[in-house]
């Protein structure tokens, strides 16, 4: 039987994987001066000259929130994240679920409703993925100790 209120590390883990891969790719665009995502749906030339900032810069702070995530994810099972005050990092846990709670609902949503720009299924399925990988990271987070 598994028991749903012991804390586990594998979903902080596996969401700053996820993190860090989302920061590669937008590395990756940035370094191109393209808006998107590799595998996702191409941005139309229009639509990036027409965004209110530069798609390289636009790319690298997207780059930066993501290693931001991943660092806020690892911050929730290891022995240096848990010297953090607790209230303040549940605060930037809940933002940070928000944040991204958001832009995987914006997938699942337009991958298997198609009311979007043409992300796929399969980027619907990545956002659920995501979605439980962050709720499951806060659930073990608030259901660990305080002190490691």
């Amino acid at each position: 039987m598994v028991d749903i209120h012991r804390p586990r590390r594998w979903p902080a883990y596996a969401l700053a994987a996820l993190m860090l891969g989302y920061a590669a790719g937008k590395a990756d665009f940035a370094a191109q001066g393209r808006l998107g995502f590799p595998g996702g749906p191409p941005v139309p030339a229009a639509e990036a000259a027409g965004y209110f900032l530069d798609p390289s810069l636009a790319q690298w702070f997207a780059a930066g929130s993501g290693v931001l995530r991943a660092c806020v994810a690892l911050a929730t099972v290891t022995a240096a994240g848990r010297r953090l005050p607790r209230g303040p990092l549940l605060a930037v846990l809940a933002v940070m679920l928000l944040a991204v709670g958001g832009g995987a609902a914006i997938m699942i949503l337009d991958g298997f409703v198609g009311i979007g720009i043409g992300w796929r299924w399969y980027h619907g399925v990545a956002g659920i993925v995501v979605i439980v990988l962050g709720l499951e990271t806060a659930r073990s987070y608030l259901s660990s100790p305080r002190r490691p």
